[in-house]
């Protein structure tokens, strides 16, 4: 059986998606519980699904990481800030 890809999915894009679309927040009211701007929210919330739907439509693996977490391969870091979402892939 093939390995399969990995894409990673960041805390914080998890926490953005299950304060808005698991309890139904509104992105301001996300954005003030986590800490960070609407936009924030907005970008880590686009980033997460592309993320999420990548894995799901490519039947891959879907890993939640945090910054600096071992799960990562080394020298590799966790994008959270760029909108294309091949970035968040990696392979393990």
């Amino acid at each position: 059986m093939p390995e399969l890809e990995v894409f990673h999915l960041g805390e914080d894009e998890l926490e953005a998606l299950r304060l808005c679309d698991v309890e139904g927040l509104h992105q301001v009211v996300a954005g003030e519980r986590m800490g960070v701007s609407r936009g924030t929210v907005q970008r880590l919330l686009k980033t997460g699904r592309a993320t999420m739907v990548r894995a799901v439509v490519e039947n891959a693996a879907l890993v939640i990481v945090s910054e600096g977490d071992p799960q990562l391969p080394p020298g590799e870091e966790r994008p959270s800030t760029n909108v294309d979402s091949s970035l968040h892939k990696g392979q393990s």
